[in-house]
């Protein structure tokens, strides 16, 4: 018996995401410690066997529910910035923060 894949594209960060149950994603850092559960309200579609359901922009009453898995640092950047012939040179690093989180249940 083939498995019933139910997915949804969601808006969180300035970004979307398609995401479908039991998946695991790093999104931009949410204020929410790790165990605990999130709620993305802004669905703006819902793909499964039986259609399609899109919004316009987001669908009133979709949700999807995630479980924070935890909240760490990315990997460091070296930003470099220099003038040639002026003896200007400036070396900074940044470690981008993020939320890791599994996706629980879509409700549409």
């Amino acid at each position: 018996m083939q498995q019933k894949m139910k997915n949804a594209i969601i808006v969180t960060g300035g970004k979307q995401y398609r995401v479908s149950e039991g998946d695991v994603l790093f999104i931009e850092k949410l204020g929410v410690e790790a165990g605990e559960n999130v709620t993305f309200d802004q669905v703006l579609a819902v793909i499964d066997e039986a259609g399609s359901k899109f919004g316009t922009p987001v669908l009133e009453g979709a949700t999807v529910t995630a479980s924070v898995v935890k909240n760490g640092k990315g990997k460091k950047v070296r930003v470099y910035k220099m003038k040639p012939k002026k003896g200007y040179r400036r070396t900074q690093g940044h470690r981008q923060p993020y939320t890791q989180v599994k996706i629980e249940a879509i409700n549409a």
